[in-house]
């Protein structure tokens, strides 16, 4: 049986949808984050099945070892993402053994992946900057002529994409947390935005002036023409063309297309929110401050920012002082 396919009458698939079940209902969790989690345990099973394992009680630490060395080996899957497979292994088998569906739980010897943790990519002050510059009037597709000769009314979408990029910088949001803000969550008066991360957890984070003069302007010229319909997704804030909310992959073809307008390359929506954490501690910002900005539940995942500033800390200490 091809190793990537799991029967759905199998075992694995079961238990798979029952721990499905669990971080939905019981964890609230996301459904970005269910999706991610269920392709995961969809190729682990697929593969304990194809080596003819009866069931979770049945597996070993070497298999799931030899599930994440092929992962790197045979499928060339980034260090970043192999621990993102052995998370969510280890968070299966936690659940089953809480469970009481095996006795013991094979994950346990396996390496932290924080262990595996590499430095996130970040971009410079200048970089942000040319980046939530580079929408302008010219950036949007020309308005197209319709039957009756008439130009096509189109929204300014240039507004909606600088807004969009001061909110995410501005906010260190991720690319999923900024489709999902609604029109509500902007509290103006005392300049916050409320945001739903992981585990449905909300988290109150400050704007900028640049944001909140960005967001004024959107939501004045641009917003209620990508709205047309008063009942729908009237409480989304960022919209698509056709007035919907816009999905996580919407949000990364537009923070590329605007990189490459700025010159900067290979740019994705999670480098704003590593920015953003990275300058607030580079200026000298609380490490638990940015944790609650971040809304990370471990200060440890928060930690990984002392390491990016300290290398600059290195450069800067390497290029200047006469005995580095």
């Amino acid at each position: 049986m091809d190793a990537s396919r799991e029967r759905d009458d199998s075992p694995w698939a079961a238990v798979r949808r029952a721990f499905l079940d669990y971080l939905r209902i019981e964890c609230g969790l996301l459904p970005a984050t269910l999706d991610g989690y269920g392709r995961d345990l969809r190729d682990l099973c697929a593969e304990l099945e194809a080596k003819g394992v009866a069931g979770p009680g049945a597996v070993r630490p070497d298999d799931l070892s030899a599930h994440l060395a092929g992962l790197r080996r045979d499928r060339g899957m980034e260090t970043s993402s192999v621990a993102r497979h052995l998370a969510t292994i280890k968070v299966f088998f936690r659940w089953l053994h809480a469970e009481g569906r095996i006795g013991s739980n094979p994950s346990d010897l396996l390496d932290q992946p924080s262990r595996w943790r590499k430095l996130p990519g970040t971009l410079s002050p200048r970089q942000v900057k040319a980046l939530i510059e580079s929408p302008g009037p010219g950036t949007d597709a020309p308005a197209k002529r319709k039957r009756d000769g008439t130009m096509e009314a189109r929204a300014p979408l240039w507004l909606r994409d600088r807004a969009m990029l001061e909110l995410m910088y501005a906010c260190g949001l991720r690319a999923s947390e900024v489709g999902a803000i609604g029109v509500r969550d902007v509290v103006e008066a005392l300049g916050v935005v409320r945001v739903l991360g992981k585990g449905a957890k909300q988290r109150l984070v400050p704007m900028g002036s640049p944001a909140r003069a960005a967001l004024d302007r959107y939501l004045k010229e641009c917003r209620p023409l990508l709205a047309r319909e008063p009942a729908r997704h009237r409480e989304q804030l960022i919209l698509s063309r056709i007035g919907a909310p816009l999905g996580r992959m919407a949000v990364w073809t537009i923070v590329r297309k605007h990189a490459r307008l700025a010159g900067l390359g290979d740019v994705h929506p999670h480098m704003l929110r590593h920015s953003f954490a990275t300058h607030l501690l580079g200026g000298g910002a609380d490490l638990r401050v940015v944790q609650e900005l971040l809304g990370h539940a471990d200060i440890g995942t928060t930690q990984i920012y002392t390491h990016v500033d300290a290398s600059r800390l290195r450069h800067v200490h390497a290029k200047h002082h006469p005995r580095a």
